[in-house]
């Protein structure tokens, strides 16, 4: 009598006969050398033009007006005077003043829509009251309102309330177009946490107060610094706001005074590629600065257990 050997299969024979999802296929497309060599291409060409800003604001004026960025390594040459002239009062620019501007306007402009879009997200995820879902709907269809069709309307009601060339023209239609977006992100992060840690909380007599500021505040951390980080960015670099709200050069931010260098001063590349450059530092440093907590808010509830 004989036995038949029983049949086995090797692990990498189950890999191989294994159907890889969607998601296996794009991670193992993505992280092949060809994606990484793309991706550092694409990062080259994409820093190329910054560095090249990076380089013409240390370069003399004249060389500046008569020669290309890249000349500077066959005949180098630096100079602190474009950042000097700046920040002169002296010859009608002095970027400290819009600078002071811009930090005073985008602070209050990040930390409103945070405040509110994190209370109301609470609201819409673990409150129950009439008309709930048809308002988070209604908000949710604000996205894709344009924003330049609010620009006029709400100009029209800041004049009407006696507003108008103050920061809080900027301060609320800046907290307005971000509130929609945030609180979609902020509800969605939050109908994540599991309903257990809320019923323990309730069950220990913790009223809404309580469960938001000690239960889901500190694990809302990550997704009010994605957020934040974002809504810096946009405030900061904005331009089609501030033309639109404010009127005199003593609430503009260093965009409008860019683009005024831009308009009256075409031929002074020496001033426009020192005061861009000023004007890239702040956010880069925050992005840096923050950059953990953008990572961990980007990827917070996207994967569960």
């Amino acid at each position: 009598m004989t036995t038949a050997a029983p049949i086995t299969t090797t692990p990498g024979a189950k890999a191989e006969g294994k159907k890889l999802s969607a998601a296996e296929t794009a991670k193992r497309k993505l992280t092949s050398p060809w994606a990484s060599l793309a991706a550092i291409v694409i990062a080259v060409l994409w820093t190329i033009p910054t560095f090249g800003l990076l380089v013409s604001s240390f370069r003399p004026e004249e060389q500046i007006k008569k020669t290309g960025w890249w000349t500077f390594f066959s005949d180098p040459q630096l100079t602190l005077d474009n950042y000097k002239a700046v920040f002169d009062s002296e010859n009608g620019v002095n970027l400290a003043d819009y600078f002071l501007n811009s930090i005073v306007i985008t602070i209050p402009a990040v930390l409103i829509p945070l405040c509110l879009a994190a209370l109301a997200a609470y609201a819409f995820a673990w409150m129950n009251f009439p008309g709930r879902n048809f308002l988070f709907i209604a908000i949710f269809a604000l996205q894709i309102v344009p924003l330049q069709v609010t620009l006029l309307p709400l100009l029209q009601l800041f004049v009407k309330l006696e507003i108008d060339g103050t920061f809080w023209t900027l301060w609320l239609s800046h907290s307005t177009f971000a509130l929609p977006l945030a609180i979609y992100l902020l509800h969605n992060f939050i109908k994540e946490v599991p309903a257990s840690l809320i019923e323990a909380a309730r069950i220990d007599g913790a009223g809404h107060v309580s469960i938001f500021f000690r239960v889901l505040l500190p694990l809302l951390t990550p997704a009010l610094a994605a957020f934040g980080i974002f809504q810096f960015l946009w405030v900061w670099n904005d331009l089609l706001v501030a033309l639109t709200f404010t009127g005199a050069p003593e609430i503009s931010p260093m965009t409008v005074q860019l683009s005024n260098l831009s308009g009256t001063r075409g031929t002074a590349w020496y001033l426009l590629s020192a005061g861009a450059f000023v004007s890239i530092v702040v956010p880069v440093t925050v992005f840096l600065l923050l950059q953990r907590y953008f990572v961990r808010g980007l990827l917070a509830g996207s994967v569960k257990g």
